[in-house]
């Protein structure tokens, strides 16, 4: 079979870890072939190998209870099983590259990120040049997918979410035309300079303060081919942060930034992580890339939450006020004085009777209709935009979240273009 002991003593980790948590990434690994990428570890190198696993898979998940019970007897206090998964994979991961030195490990990180770079660079040039010799266009979104999931709290399906938008923006249930008429088929409303290849940028040991550039560098090589504007798919909502800083150094000074969203994602440092998708803003607004910062739908917000919003100054709209809020969400003039605006849709912002393939489930939201009104009504230009935290892996049988992120994108994109 030819599977070093690294990658099976790490996988059969990363399997039982993922069903003690309960997930439900476990079977979704197992069709790609990449069972511990959630996890920074090795991947299967082919099917054999991941069926190996998946048949030893009863006989070492008994090995394993016996280790967890026999810890658990100890008496010294336990992490918890995230941590343990983790730790335990690092570790594994250290002893594998202990005969590497640092200046080979890193000249080979080195060569992947360039090479990551260089495709996001080349197929952007060639977007570029296409739309410049059509002519007529001032400005034209282009999506990037930046398909990230580790920094989520609880599940990280949306990693998987970029492929499956795309595949409902043009899946052909329904035209191809926006609300506003645009036509999304002319490449000069929309282009598609493809996916930052995350998960093999981490397989190759790449921490998230280099990851984090890698995304930023991305999102400026669009950016660089006028009169293209970055519209990026996630991923979870930790990919703003790059994003946002990206296009505010690119453009040389602060912008502002509407934000719809269940949760304010303004945490100082959440369970530790600084990159957590419910720190992004909390980073943005240190960072000084914000001059006003909007958050809409809000319905799920702690003191600390208050507190940081207080603290940036920011205006938060929560749901319970919102029908007194409406008429003024509803007719917004953002981004004199600065570099643009930013709009950044968490899928949540949404109620679950409308999006219900989310991480976080949360009642009482906005309706889709109450989204398309304040996006339609917008005043200001808007330089770049995301949409983040569909998951596919809770999403109907019939991909009716997919189609709600499609159609933000599409209407977006109408935005956008001009």
């Amino acid at each position: 079979m030819g599977i070093s002991l690294f990658h099976f003593c790490s996988a059969t980790l990363a399997i039982h870890t993922i069903e003690i948590l309960g997930k439900g990434e476990y079977f979704l690994y197992i069709k790609h072939y990449q069972v511990t990428y959630l996890f920074s570890a090795a991947a299967f190198r082919n099917e054999a190998e991941a069926n190996y696993i998946i048949k030893a898979a009863p006989l070492l998940r008994f090995l394993f209870l016996i280790i967890f019970v026999g810890f658990s007897r100890c008496s010294f206090k336990l992490p918890s099983m995230s941590g343990i998964a983790r730790k335990g994979i690092h570790y594994l991961q250290r002893l594998n590259a202990s005969n590497v030195s640092t200046a080979m490990l890193e000249k080979g990180q080195n060569r992947v990120i360039e090479a990551s770079l260089t495709l996001i660079r080349e197929r952007a040039k060639l977007k570029g040049e296409l739309v410049r010799a059509l002519g007529g266009a001032i400005a034209c979104p282009s999506l990037l997918g930046v398909p990230l999931g580790h920094n989520s709290s609880f599940l990280q399906g949306p990693a998987f979410a970029p492929p499956r938008i795309r595949e409902a923006i043009w899946c052909g249930s329904t035209n191809s035309s926006t609300e506003e008429g645009k036509v999304l088929e002319d490449p000069r409303v929309l282009t598609d300079v493809g996916d930052v290849p995350v998960q093999e940028i981490r397989d190759c040991g790449v921490d998230d303060d280099r990851l984090m550039n890698v995304i930023s560098e991305s999102v400026k090589l669009v950016m660089e081919e006028a009169p293209l504007r970055p519209l990026v798919l996630g991923g979870d909502h930790s990919i703003s942060y790059p994003v946002v800083r990206a296009v505010s150094e690119k453009l040389g000074g602060p912008v502002d930034i509407l934000h719809l969203d269940a949760h304010p994602d303004i945490y100082h440092c959440f369970e530790g992580n600084k990159y957590s998708h419910a720190s992004s803003f909390a980073r943005i607004m240190e960072g000084g890339y914000a001059r006003r910062l909007l958050q809409v739908g809000i319905r799920s917000i702690t003191t600390e939450g208050r507190e940081q919003g207080k603290k940036f100054g920011v205006e938060q709209y929560e749901m319970r006020t919102f029908s007194r809020d409406r008429e003024y969400l509803e007719n917004l003039k953002l981004g004199e004085g600065v570099k643009g605006v930013y709009v950044s849709i968490d899928v949540d912002c949404l109620d679950p009777a409308f999006a219900p393939g989310v991480s976080h489930i949360e009642p009482g939201g906005l309706s889709f209709r109450d989204v398309l009104n304040i996006l339609h009504n917008l005043q200001g230009d808007i330089v770049a935009a995301d949409v983040v935290e569909f998951n596919p892996q809770r999403d109907t049988v019939d991909g009716m979240t997919a189609m709600v992120a499609a159609k933000l994108v599409r209407e977006l994109t109408a935005k956008i273009a001009k």
